[in-house]
């Protein structure tokens, strides 16, 4: 395993990035429950607009909605070019059992 890990045969990053994408997962529902409440604040504080804390509200839940999906599909990205590295290790592999 370790020997693997030294000649870059097994990848880590894999991994890394699913690891990653949980992180902005939970950012961005960090930021968009910040949002939320701030909207709220607004609404029902003597110093905001209703409308605007609504507002402010709907973008709290867009940042959330979008925030995991734009992470969802850079992880994605990113992990395409590994197993595209994973398939062509196994076609290397197949030609040279075959020669």
């Amino acid at each position: 395993m370790f020997q693997q890990l030294i000649s870059f045969d097994k990848m880590i990053t894999p991994t890394i990035i699913k690891v990653l994408f949980w992180i902005g997962v939970g950012i961005s529902g960090l930021f968009g429950i910040i949002t939320i409440f701030t909207g709220l604040a607004q609404m029902f504080s003597g110093y905001g607009e209703g409308f605007i804390g609504f507002i402010t509200m709907i973008i709290g839940l867009v940042v959330i909605g979008v925030g995991i999906l734009a992470s969802r599909i850079y992880c994605e990205l990113l992990i395409v070019v590994f197993k595209m590295h994973e398939s062509l290790v196994s076609i290397n592999q197949k030609l040279d059992n075959n020669n």
